[in-house]
């Protein structure tokens, strides 16, 4: 959450959050409201203290069997303007919560401003395959050797599903279970293993809501609960309304199943699993010390790179810009596979700083040296997006007969070293 004191302080640091971002909030609005709501508060204790000083003079006068008639009407004049003062701030906090939760996150100083055009491509790792045939797309290669039923997966659920089968399905498996063993084993993340589904509040911590509700798959039985569009969600959550008492940073990784409607990306990358309503990622997500965050940041990239490395895949590394990093981070790198059978890039990885913006709405602390309460430092990163690793893995070890070559590390996990056309 945007911190209430600056928006009240200098609203200008808002006003520039919101332009880095193309967000439109009305923040003169906010800033008024939050001059409003202590004006009001003071207002309330003095007409409380006035209320609770008559009621013990009235008592006294009737204990005194003394004449109280004209200090019991005072006391109603008092209680209509306690009401209205009551629900004047009622009105106040709603709206001015209502604005602050919609307040983006200010990107940071080493941010460059601009949209995706302004991304910076920082390195790049590995060389890109040569081929001396020209390299199908996954989805050729997946029909040929039926290791995935798009069709099926659309009889079943609709368009931007994935059906996979066989050494397909076990290839799905085998990504996301050594990526969860190779940052436990190597990177020292504890491995949870976190619902599905979570309720508003945890969704509003991290930042996916209000913003992006639409984009979020919601049930429709009262209880107000969202499928999670990535681990993030509930490993962030685990810790809301805590004083972290560990020593920082704290390290967690999980593997889930993720959901977004991918409402505004209607006809983008409509073949293939490039982009699909469910997918399985590793995440990871640190919680540390103020300021440790952007060391922890580089630390964090380079564990999600070490990921790429040990697959053998190129990829190359960009520093996003402010109007292409989300709402709720300060700072962020993509990650981005080569595919050679579509000839792209493909974002396998986001690795984002969010300061402390989603402790401020999970209200997640820890104690200082001096032992006071305050705000951690969250991060989170993909390690990785199991559906483009895999495209990334067949598209890149393909071979002239339409096998697919297992990568080294793989291969315990495959139980082969190839996967053929039975």
């Amino acid at each position: 959450m945007f911190d209430p004191k600056i928006l009240k302080e200098n609203p200008e640091i808002a006003k520039k959050a919101c332009q880095l971002k193309n967000v439109d909030i009305d923040i003169d609005r906010g800033h008024k409201l939050s001059l409003r709501r202590p004006e009001i508060i003071q207002e309330l204790e003095h007409l409380r203290a006035e209320k609770n000083k008559v009621s013990e003079q009235i008592a006294m006068k009737k204990k005194n069997k003394e004449d109280a008639a004209e200090m019991i009407d005072a006391m109603k004049k008092i209680g209509p303007q306690i009401k209205k003062l009551e629900q004047e701030l009622f009105e106040v906090e709603t709206e001015f919560n209502s604005i602050l939760i919609s307040i983006p996150n200010l990107p940071h100083e080493s941010v460059q401003e601009g949209g995706e055009e302004a991304n910076i491509e920082i390195s790049t790792n590995g060389k890109k395959p040569e081929f001396s045939f020209a390299p199908k797309p996954h989805w050729e290669l997946a029909e040929n050797l039926d290791i995935l039923d798009q069709p099926r997966a659309a009889k079943l659920s609709g368009s931007g599903f994935a059906l996979y089968k066989g050494l397909g399905a076990k290839l799905e498996r085998a990504l996301f279970s050594y990526f969860i063993d190779l940052h436990t084993s190597e990177h020292g993340y504890t491995e949870w293993f976190t619902p599905f589904l979570v309720n508003r509040r945890a969704m509003t911590g991290t930042g996916q809501l209000p913003k992006m509700e639409e984009d979020m798959y919601c049930t429709d039985k009262g209880d107000d609960l969202f499928l999670i569009p990535t681990a993030e969600v509930s490993l962030t959550n685990i810790h809301n309304n805590e004083i972290l008492e560990q020593e920082l940073p704290l390290k967690y990784t999980a593997y889930s199943a993720c959901f977004r409607r991918e409402a505004g990306a209607a006809g983008k990358d409509t073949r293939g699993i490039i982009r699909i309503h469910q997918f399985n990622k590793v995440e990871m997500v640190n919680f540390c010390h103020p300021d440790k965050s952007y060391e922890e940041l580089e630390r964090l990239r380079a564990t999600a790179e070490k990921v790429l490395q040990n697959l053998g895949l190129h990829y190359r590394v960009l520093q996003l810009a402010t109007g292409d990093i989300s709402f709720a981070a300060a700072k962020c790198y993509d990650l981005e596979v080569w595919a050679p059978g579509i000839d792209r890039y493909l974002e396998v990885s986001s690795c984002s700083n969010f300061g402390d913006f989603q402790a401020r709405r999970a209200n997640i602390k820890f104690r200082d040296e001096n032992g006071k309460p305050q705000f951690c430092h969250t991060l989170n990163g993909s390690g990785l997006a199991c559906p483009r690793a895999w495209v990334a893995v067949v598209e890149n070890y393909q071979q002239e007969d339409g096998s697919i070559v297992v990568p080294e590390v793989l291969r315990p996990y495959m139980g082969t070293d190839m996967i053929i056309n039975n």
